[in-house]
């Protein structure tokens, strides 16, 4: 199964008829995609089940209409096992950045970390979730394929948020204040920790 986010709606890609939830269920070669978009992101469905027998072809051609933009961030935990958290135009996120050329993925994860939040000394303890969302540049649709990665960081300095990138605030935060966050944050978000979660 596969999920692909539109403002926050999923397009969640599916061998099963029977799904849970109240989305419709498409049938995959029967569907329009541009239309399917344009009904998510006016808000005329909340969501829907994009069915097929073969998830796999399905898959790569969904995603060879777009032009697929990687990024790599990371689920951060310090010694007392509270979650690193970015805030950034109004909802809390976790730290993410595009690839560079040359780059391998999980350098970019960690770079952009270090880069959005100030912190030093991560380790990459392991991958969680890949997540998918569609978004509009250039006046047109592209596909971010985000990489998460569970982290660690027994960092106890300062942490400086990377106001040119918008982020005004950078904070651990313990379970409770987390799902506070959660609860202001993306759907993509909420996967990465449930993931974490999950083990």
């Amino acid at each position: 199964m596969y999920k692909v986010f539109v403002n926050d709606k999923p397009i969640i890609f599916t061998t099963s008829i029977k799904n849970e939830g109240d989305f419709p269920v498409y049938i995959y070669k029967n569907t329009i995609i541009e239309e399917l978009i344009y009904k998510l992101k006016v808000g005329k469905i909340e969501g829907v089940y994009l069915y097929s027998n073969n998830l796999a072809e399905v898959w790569l051609e969904f995603k060879e209409k777009y032009k697929v933009i990687v990024a790599g961030g990371g689920l951060v935990l310090n010694d007392n096992n509270e979650v690193l958290f970015i805030y950034r135009g109004s909802k809390w996120d976790l730290p993410k950045g595009r690839i560079e050329e040359g780059e391998g993925i999980e350098e970019t994860a960690i770079r952009e970390v270090e880069e959005e939040c100030g912190v030093e000394n991560l380790t990459i303890q392991r991958k969680l979730i890949d997540t998918y969302h569609l978004f509009v540049m250039d006046n047109e649709y592209r596909l971010k394929e985000t990489h998460w990665y569970l982290m660690h960081s027994d960092y106890e300095g300062e942490l400086i948020p990377q106001l040119e990138e918008g982020i005004t605030e950078v904070a651990f935060k313990d379970e409770k204040a987390t799902q506070e966050a959660l609860m202001n944050s993306y759907a993509n978000i909420q996967l990465v920790y449930n993931s974490y979660v999950k083990g």
